[in-house]
């Protein structure tokens, strides 16, 4: 591809001046900055990849058929944010490191308000295949001190890899909520993460195959913790030895988040009593909370 001339350059350094000059009466100061620099950015990749109108068309219309896709039960565009990495970038940057606080991942299209309230040591499983799975541990601040009454969130897919909502029907399983205690301490019975592909039907599955990528995610269990004074935690647990791991379709993994999985044999007794038949296992999962107003 042949450098453009002077003069073609001029031309196009002219027009990104008259749409950035557009913008110079937007009277919220960081309404303004973000229109400016999307503008920048946007004809900085038309210039710089020489877009042509029918790539700009076929552009248009993938942007369209995501829209046409995203409903109340699944949101494409956020699907779409999550496989080129912008969710998790955009988290990176919101969620700076803070002293030993929890780091943050992605939050997914599959978190439903008004989750049923298991209590403490409940089940969220709520009938979803799966190995039962014991999960527990504390909420802390940074300086190790216990968070009580924090609200924790859980959700997750079932061993089929499909979350309650993707059945199309009004079942509700493999998510719940419950609140720590004096101790800051939690616990819940839950399934034991599987990895699973996300939903590529439409066309975010298009770009995928386009582009040879898996739309396989690591087995991974969803948790939001908040509680007042603390900034609000999206976070994962990731089982140690998933395949997937290296290859996260989402890029959703970091380091901090993955944890044994202990495997326990069907005689072993459960910490709560809870009989089960056959296999379970347990998860141990500090969280460390960051205080609020640190991004």
């Amino acid at each position: 591809m042949s450098e453009p001339s002077a003069e073609q350059q001029e031309r196009e350094e002219a027009l990104v001046e008259r749409v950035l000059t557009s913008f110079a009466g937007t009277p919220d100061p960081r309404t303004k900055e973000l229109v400016e620099a999307l503008t920048r950015h946007l004809h900085a990749f038309v210039r710089e990849t020489r877009l042509t109108e029918a790539e700009w068309k076929r552009g248009i219309d993938f942007l369209t058929a995501v829209g046409h896709i995203t409903d109340d039960r699944r949101q494409e565009f956020i699907l779409l944010s999550d496989v080129l990495g912008v969710s998790m970038q955009t988290i990176t940057v919101d969620n700076q490191a803070y002293a030993n606080a929890t780091e943050a991942t992605v939050f997914g299209p599959f978190f439903v308000e008004g989750s049923p309230d298991v209590g403490l040591g409940g089940d969220v499983a709520g009938g979803a295949r799966g190995e039962p799975c014991w999960v527990s541990g504390t909420v802390t601040d940074t300086d190790g001190s216990p968070v009580a009454g924090a609200l924790v969130e859980v959700w997750e897919a079932d061993a089929d890899g499909q979350y309650d909502v993707q059945y199309g029907d009004d079942r509700v399983a493999g998510r719940g909520h419950l609140h720590t205690d004096d101790g800051g301490r939690y616990r819940f019975w839950a399934v034991t993460p599987t990895p699973y592909p996300i939903p590529d039907d439409g066309p975010v599955g298009e770009l995928l195959r386009a582009t040879g990528r898996s739309p396989m995610r690591a087995s991974h269990l969803h948790l939001m913790v908040r509680a007042e004074g603390y900034r609000t935690l999206v976070t994962h647990v990731f089982p140690r030895g998933d395949a997937y791991l290296d290859s996260d379709s989402v890029f959703g993994v970091r380091d901090s988040l993955v944890v044994d999985v202990h495997q326990q044999i069907p005689t072993t007794p459960t910490p709560d009593g809870r009989d089960v038949a056959g296999p379970w296992a347990r998860i141990d999962f500090d969280v460390v909370l960051a205080p609020a107003g640190h991004r």
